[in-house]
């Protein structure tokens, strides 16, 4: 049993892994509005084409994105919109811990 939950919490972490990076996360923003080709999102980002191609192959590799390749140029799309539920998921913890920051420095104060 331990084995197969084992499983699923690396499985969980892969992607994890794979959105924990500020260009990645962003990818995953622009891919919201829609598909991208890698020129498109190397001029947003001001990386190399390269560079670029390596954050997408991570996303890809984790089941994040998917990919369809049209003569030289290949373009990116969103494999699982839901992932963006996660982000609302994240800002909670961020406003939270805002709120908790804030009550701290409120005592601190006094």
């Amino acid at each position: 049993m331990y084995q197969e939950r084992k499983t699923l919490l690396n499985a969980r972490a892969k992607v994890l892994k794979a959105m924990a990076h500020p260009t990645r996360l962003f990818i995953i923003e622009e891919l919201e509005k829609g598909e991208r080709c890698v020129c498109d999102l190397t001029d947003q980002i001001g990386a190399d084409v390269s560079t670029v191609s390596k954050h997408l192959s991570v996303l890809r590799q984790a089941g994040i994105v998917s990919d369809d390749k049209r003569g030289n140029q290949v373009f990116y799309s969103l494999r699982v919109p839901c992932i963006l539920n996660f982000f609302g998921c994240v800002e909670s913890v961020l406003e939270s811990n805002s709120r908790e920051h804030a009550a701290l420095l409120e005592v601190v104060s006094k």
